[in-house]
Order: C-alpha cells, then structure tokens, then sequence
C-alpha cells in the first residue's frame, strides 16, 4: 500500500485512550534524559504499567520502551552530527550511563554453554553464505538463533577462511545457505539499517574466559579503541593481557564483536587475524559513520 493509499480503518485514539498515548508520547519526547522506565512513566500517569503498555502498542505500533530508544538515537545522531559532540559526551547528554549503552541499542548476544564449545559444537547446525562487503569478501555464519560468524577474504582465498572458521567448530553441521545469510550482510555494513527496535542478534561460542573478553570489546564504544591491558582490567584479570591478546585473535565474529578496536600496549595496531591493512579499513570506515551523524556499537 502507498503512503496516499487511504487507509480502511480509523486508526487515531478515542477518549482516554488517547490521552493516554499522547501523555506518554509528551513525557518521553520531554523527559528522554532521564530515561524513565515503563514503570516511571505508568506511575506518573496513573495507570498500570500492563495498561500501558498493550494501549501504547496498540495505537503507537511500538512499546514505550522502542519509543523511547527512538527518540533517543535520533537526538544521538543530531548530537554526534550536526553538533560534533565527542561519544562520550553525547552519551551522558542523552542520559545513558556511558557510551556502551549506545551500543547496545543496537545488538543483543548470547552464550551456547562451555559444553558446545569442548564438543567442538558437535549437534549444532550452522549455515554459511560468501557475500560481499566493504572490507572484502565476508564470510557470514549463522545459527537459527543468529550470526556466530564473521570471516573476511582477498579474492581468491574465500575457501581457505571458510576452512579457518569451520576448524574452529569441528563437530558441528555445516551447509550453503546464502538466502539465510544475505541479510546479515545488509544488516551489518549499511548503517542505516542499524535499527534499536530489531537489534541484531549474534551467538558467541568459546570458552568462558573468551565469551568474557569478547563481551568486553562489545563496550567499546564507536570511534574508540582500548589496549590489551584496558580489557584484561575491564573483565577483572589486570595481569592476563597476553591471554586477552590470545582471546581476542580467536574472536569468531570479526568487525561486529570489535576486536579491529583492541591495541597493543602502545596504541600500536598490532595484528589482525584478516590482515592489518582490514584492520586499518575498519577503524577509518567507523570514523566515517560517526562523521556522517551515525551512531552504533558492533
């Protein structure tokens, strides 16, 4: 249906109904630094939070909470844009608690137990696709509960990456699947599909201390790089740089869990299992999107 298509039902809120959603809709436009919860703002109007939420859904076509999230990445890109405001202003601007929380708007993840990962991920069925991508061919792996991988390759050498990222895996069921693929590719390197109300899912499979370093490059913020040591201290290990060094080089989902932001003790690049010229690719095209008003944390 076109937008100058009419519509066969009359869609705006009666009575209290409505003044319920526009009252919402005026607190969290309003009050969005201090982002208030489904229960704040229930209070405030004096409803239950269950009313809320079903009445808002339905005349909105989005929870208060997607509403808020919103409204709150719109005024980010306005704040990273067109004012230039450094990340980690902005982000206390907007009220989050740092600039990790800005990430995480935009991708939600999960574990698979330290059983799957000793099994070499015996049983578990993963799909893989060749699609390409601004840093070169890009492996794309999935399971049915999202992206486990994340490969890149020169041309000519697709085979050897999907070999590299299928040993790491070795009991698991590996099939051609480019349909289920593709639009991880989409999702991932077109910023405009970078969207709060549908984060992009991935599933982590290593050993725990791994999934522990790999969760902590997730909150490293756009635009920003951390050293070996500042990892180590962010998962409670100061002494253990060269294991996270060791972690991070063995990070299954390249670009989207950031490893490209991790440095050497120096600030030095260091090495990049895809190679550092990749690495180096990958740093300039964030800087880019957070140039261009752009605010995501993968």
């Amino acid at each position: 249906m076109t937008v100058t298509a009419q519509l066969d039902r009359d869609i705006t809120p009666k009575g209290a109904d409505y003044d319920l959603v526009r009252q919402t809709i005026e607190r969290i436009s309003l009050d969005y630094r201090a982002q208030p919860s489904l229960e704040d703002i229930a209070s405030d109007l004096g409803v239950a939070p269950g009313r809320l939420q079903k009445t808002f859904s339905r005349w909105a076509g989005l929870t208060p909470k997607a509403f808020l999230q919103a409204v709150t990445l719109d005024h980010a890109r306005r704040l990273l844009g067109h004012e230039g405001l450094p990340l980690l202003d902005a982000s206390y601007e907007l009220g989050l608690s740092g600039p990790g929380r800005l990430h995480d708007l935009f991708i939600t993840h999960e574990a698979m137990s330290p059983g799957d990962f000793k099994t070499g991920g015996a049983g578990i069925a993963i799909s893989y696709g060749f699609h390409p991508s601004p840093f070169g061919t890009a492996v794309i792996m999935a399971t049915e509960r999202g992206l486990c991988g994340l490969a890149f390759s020169d041309p000519g050498e697709e085979q050897a990456a999907l070999e590299d990222m299928t040993r790491r895996w070795p009991g698991a069921r590996f099939s051609p699947d480019q349909a289920m693929t593709a639009p991880y590719v989409s999702r991932i390197f077109s910023p405009e599909q970078w969207n709060a109300d549908q984060p992009l899912r991935i599933v982590m499979i290593g050993t725990d201390f791994q999934v522990r370093v790999w969760e902590a490059l997730l909150r490293i913020p756009l635009g920003t790089a951390s050293t070996y040591q500042d990892v180590a201290r962010a998962i409670g290990k100061p002494s253990a740089s060269r294991a996270v060094g060791a972690a991070v080089g063995r990070n299954p989902i390249s670009f989207v869990v950031p490893c490209h932001r991790a440095l050497g003790k120096s600030g030095a690049l260091t090495g990049y299992h895809w190679g550092i010229t990749r690495k180096r690719a990958m740093l300039g095209w964030e800087t880019g999107c957070l140039q261009a008003g752009t605010s995501r944390g993968a």
